[in-house]
């Protein structure tokens, strides 16, 4: 399967046929043409078959796709099939929360330990995941299979800590530091920001109000 030149916002939109072909299957529906997929999504029958087209189509003509074995391939080119195992560097509210989000689980990325200042958090658990001292944090993912850094900690600290990783096995850094990381191309970085989709959200209200 040639995946060379997608463009991002093909990639961007399989997470959510990944999620609407999960909903449809788990219902016992057992095929979908793409324009029965079009009303659901709201994506065009036409742009729906381009990116399918784009890791070999999936369908036949006349029979459209059969729901679980089109599910099942995204998740394949989504890597769902492998385990993720990842490590959450800042064990504050949201930290926590990301760490006993079952759904992360269930979909192949496991927290295995978590990193914090905080002595308090020291030899705790949250979700039964393991607090540990940021002083251990190098040490651990030198020591043990680790594919994801979390970081849920202030910007003014988020860089140095990305930076120190960059020599280390991990190959991501999925960051919700109030600040864009910029690493080598080895490290695949992808940057959160809950304000963003919150003041998008605060524009469409008051477009709709004028």
């Amino acid at each position: 399967m040639a995946e060379k030149g997608i463009s991002q916002a093909v990639i961007s939109r399989l997470p959510r046929y990944y999620r609407y072909l999960k909903e449809l299957k788990d219902s016992g529906k057992e095929r979908i043409s793409s324009q029965e997929l079009s009303r659901i999504m709201k994506v065009t029958a036409s742009q729906i078959r381009q990116d399918f087209n784009n890791f070999g189509g999936f369908g036949q003509q006349g029979y459209g796709y059969n729901t679980t074995y089109l599910y099942d391939e995204i998740g394949k080119i989504l890597g769902l099939d492998h385990q993720h195992n990842m490590v959450l560097v800042g064990a504050g509210n949201l930290g926590q929360a990301l760490v006993k989000y079952l759904k992360f689980k269930k979909s192949g990325f496991n927290f295995v330990c978590a990193f914090d200042i905080n002595p308090q958090l020291f030899n705790q658990t949250v979700g039964g995941v393991p607090i540990r001292p940021i002083s251990q944090l190098r040490s651990y993912v030198d020591e043990n299979d680790v594919d994801i850094v979390v970081l849920t900690i202030p910007k003014s600290e988020a860089r140095e800590i990305a930076h120190s990783l960059t020599d280390t096995k991990i190959k991501a850094i999925w960051n919700f530091a109030h600040i864009d990381l910029e690493l080598p191309p080895h490290i695949q970085v992808e940057n959160v920001h809950l304000q963003d989709s919150l003041m998008r959200l605060s524009y469409n209200i008051h477009k709709n109000e004028n």
